[in-house]
């Protein structure tokens, strides 16, 4: 990586590819996501995306009906291959250069996820879409966004949500709960923030991994959290 790039992570959730009508995917949305990320990626960014499957199937709704843990993560992770195609369709439509990654081998769709195969397209300028979680259950979209964060060697996180970033409580139910600026790693735990699962969150802090939390439903707000303007919440090991 030149000094002049940045490296990217951005943690995409399956249901922002549902837009309004709840589940799927929806066209209008994934071309919004594809338009901004073509945006964003202009200035030079190195840009690899983990994406959840929400919008197809919930891995923690299957296991509520009785399907079997390891069994419905498995679902799960193949949901987000679902979503990695339809994204990459989108994006190649554009005409970025993109390759699929899957931790979970199937080759007739996807290549297999190897570090060194997945930073050397990131340096040639293709956009990685790292898919199937990290091919193990019990572990969340969260904590495989910040597996592969530090894998890659990214820069930062990005967290795309639908709020508007790190609140003193959820604002859905309390809406003059307050929105955070920046924060640190031990301040979000101290306060018992629910940035992203533990396990992720500890990761993250470990490595020293900047993330920024935004609500990427606002149009704008991916491409310029992309090129690195300020948008959301920045959680840091030190404010």
């Amino acid at each position: 990586m030149t000094p002049s790039r940045r490296r990217v992570l951005l943690k995409l959730s399956g249901e922002v590819l549902s837009g309004d009508q709840g589940h799927g995917i929806q066209a209008k949305a994934l071309a919004r996501l594809a338009e901004e990320i073509q945006e964003g990626v202009r200035g030079g960014v190195e840009l690899g995306i983990v994406i959840g499957g929400g919008n197809i199937i919930r891995g923690s709704t299957q296991r509520t009906d009785g399907v079997d843990r390891a069994a419905a993560d498995s679902m799960g992770m193949l949901a987000t291959v679902i979503n990695a195609i339809a994204l990459q369709d989108s994006l190649e439509r554009l005409g970025l250069t993109t390759r699929v990654l899957s931790a979970i081998e199937m080759r007739a769709l996807a290549e297999p996820y190897i570090r060194r195969r997945a930073v050397r397209h990131l340096e040639k300028g293709r956009v990685v879409i790292l898919a199937a979680g990290t091919g193990h259950p019990y572990f969340t979209t969260d904590t495989a966004a910040v597996l592969r964060a530090v894998e890659i060697g990214a820069d930062v996180l990005l967290k795309a949500t639908k709020v508007d970033g790190v609140f003193s409580e959820d604002p859905m139910r309390n809406p003059a709960a307050v929105r955070y600026d920046s924060l640190s790693y031990p301040e979000a735990i101290d306060r018992r923030l629910q940035v992203m699962d533990m396990t992720a969150f500890t990761m993250g802090m470990d490595n020293r991994l900047p993330i920024v939390v935004f609500n990427v439903t606002v149009p704008g707000n991916l491409a310029r959290a992309l090129r690195g303007e300020s948008v959301g919440t920045r959680v840091l090991v030190e404010v």
